[in-house]
C-alpha cells in the first residue's frame, strides 16, 4: 500500500525489546490516520555502571512519568512523553511539519509539539525502548543532564502539583471561556488562580484570545485552536512559572505520591522510590491509543 516510510528517533546506546520495529511497522499498518507515536521506554535500573547511576535514573524517571500523569490530571488534551530516542513518526508527516530544527538540544520536544497537535497521535505500549543511563553534560536539559545533576548530589526535585491543580482550573474554565470572551469583568476570570492569570497576562492573552473567537464559531474548534495556542510547550512555560513564582519546587516522591493518592492507583510503601516507579510504569503502559 502507500506505506510511505516511518522515520524512527533512536540513539545509538539504546538498546530496544526484540519486537521493536515489527510493532511499529503494525502500529502504523493498522492506524493509517497517526502520523507519529511515542514509544514505551524503560530505563536499566541495574549493570555495570555505579548503584547512583541506577538511582540517579530511576528518580529522573519517575519525573518524567510524573510530569505526563500530572498533565493528563489536569485534562491537557497532549500529554505524552516526548523523549527523542522513544519516537516514530511518517516521513510525510515529518516533511509537512519541516523536519527537526537544527538547535543542538530540546529538538525533538519541539518537534512533538509541532506533530501532536495535528491529531491521531498515539503511545504505543506494545514495545519498550531501554534507553542509555549514562550522565551527560552535552544539553542543558533532559536525561544526561538530570543524571549529572544528581550525582553531584542534588536532591531530585520536581514540578509542584498545585502547578497541576491549577492548570486543571484552566482547562475546566476553557468552554465558559469560549461562551463569555471578555477577560475584563468576568467571574470566570475572576476564579481561575493567579498563577494562571498572571501568566496569561504575560502570554498577552486577551489578544490571542480575540483572535480564537474571530477565527472559530463552534466550541470544539474553539477547544482546537485554543490548545493549539496552549500546545505542550506553553504548558511546560505554565508549570515552569507557577514553581518559579509561586510554589517553588517540589520533593519528587513526595510529589508523586500525592498524585497517585488523587488517581488511586496504590501507594508506595514509604515514598519508596523503587516502588513509586513501578506504579508509574504501570499507568503509562496502561495507556492505550486515544
Amino acid at each position: 500500500g502507500n506505506f510511505n516510510g516511518i522515520i524512527v528517533g533512536y540513539d545509538a546506546d539504546c538498546r530496544c525489546a526484540k519486537n521493536y520495529l515489527t510493532a511499529i511497522a503494525h502500529h502504523f499498518q493498522s492506524h493509517p490516520r497517526c502520523p507519529a507515536c511515542s514509544i514505551y521506554f524503560e530505563h536499566p535500573l541495574k549493570g555495570p555502571l555505579s548503584p547512583q547511576v541506577y538511582r540517579a535514573i530511576a528518580a529522573y524517571e519517575v519525573h518524567l512519568r510524573y510530569y505526563v500523569q500530572a498533565l493528563r490530571y489536569a485534562g491537557f488534551p497532549y500529554a505524552h512523553h516526548t523523549v527523542g530516542s522513544c519516537m516514530a513518526v511518517r516521513a510525510d508527516a515529518y516533511r509537512k511539519q519541516g523536519g527537526m530544527n537544527r538547535r543542538k538540544a530540546g529538538e525533538d520536544f519541539y518537534f512533538f509539539h509541532k506533530i501532536i497537535p495535528l491529531g491521531g497521535f498515539a503511545d504505543l505500549t506494545s514495545t519498550t525502548v531501554y534507553p542509555s543511563p549514562r550522565p551527560s553534560n552535552r544539553v542543558p536539559f533532559g536525561t544526561g543532564k538530570a543524571i549529572s545533576d544528581m550525582l553531584s548530589g542534588r536532591q531530585i526535585k520536581t514540578y509542584p502539583l498545585e502547578a497541576f491543580l491549577d492548570l486543571k482550573q484552566l482547562i475546566k474554565q476553557v468552554p465558559a471561556i469560549v461562551r463569555d470572551g471578555t477577560q475584563s469583568s468576568s467571574e470566570n476570570w475572576a476564579g481561575l488562580p493567579l498563577s494562571v492569570r498572571d501568566f496569561l497576562a504575560k502570554q498577552q492573552f486577551a489578544e490571542v484570545l480575540a483572535e480564537i473567537r474571530r477565527n472559530t464559531s463552534s466550541e470544539d474548534a474553539f477547544r482546537k485552536r485554543f490548545f493549539r495556542w496552549f500546545d505542550g510547550f506553553r504548558a511546560m512555560k505554565f508549570v515552569h512559572h507557577a514553581r518559579d513564582g509561586f510554589y517553588g519546587e517540589g520533593v519528587m516522591e513526595e510529589q508523586a505520591a500525592r498524585l497517585l493518592e488523587m488517581l488511586n492507583c496504590g501507594q508506595a510503601r514509604g515514598n519508596d522510590l523503587l516502588e513509586l516507579l513501578r506504579i508509574y510504569r504501570g499507568l503509562d503502559r496502561a495507556q492505550r491509543l486515544p
